[in-house]
């Protein structure tokens, strides 16, 4: 027996989000602890992009991304990099699950998996998971040296995780798209 077959997430991104938000437990009480958190993050949000920006540059194979024509580090590209990735964070952190907001994360996951230009040309799949380990590698020791009390401290890094964890499924929606042929 075959079950119908369902639309891309795509079609339906609010849809999608609000079931990975499901299945990874995030719930009310977590939203409500990503918020009461999120000033704890946000006065890191310099720190955790430079830091995530300057370990792509200690690896070649994804310093690539970021370096200019000659060969060195992109400085330009790299602070709108962290811009661009600062905004994320904050509107993440809002945990909104708007019309406007799912598709600016798809759009984001568009713009790696479909990059045609620039240095070093796609992002692979794999950068964009390690990516998001090194986000809440970074997250979960900014609210630990924020919350003294370790409970709360773990509430809010599994809060946190589950958020990223939705995340990370929208970003990969890009390299999941069906082929073009069984796309119209």
């Amino acid at each position: 027996m075959s079950s119908p077959e369902r639309p891309h997430p795509g079609a339906d991104m609010e849809r999608f989000v609000r079931e990975q938000m499901a299945f990874v437990g995030l719930h009310e009480d977590d939203v409500r602890t990503i918020r009461q958190t999120a000033p704890l993050v946000l006065k890191h949000e310099e720190a955790l992009t430079a830091a995530l920006y300057e370990h792509f540059l200690k690896f070649p194979a994804t310093a690539q991304f970021f370096l200019g024509e000659d060969g060195s580090p992109d400085r330009v590209r790299i602070e709108r990099r962290r811009h661009s990735l600062g905004r994320w964070l904050r509107e993440t952190a809002e945990v909104a699950v708007t019309h406007g907001f799912v598709y600016y994360s798809l759009a984001i996951a568009l713009s790696h998996s479909h990059r045609e230009y620039g240095p070093g040309g796609k992002i692979p799949a794999h950068f964009m998971v390690g990516a998001m380990s090194l986000t809440q590698s970074a997250l979960a020791a900014a609210l630990e040296s924020e919350i003294a009390d370790p409970h709360e401290a773990l509430q809010a890094v599994t809060a946190w995780n589950k958020l990223l964890l939705v995340q990370l499924s929208v970003l990969l929606l890009g390299y999941l798209l069906p082929p073009r042929g069984g796309r119209d």
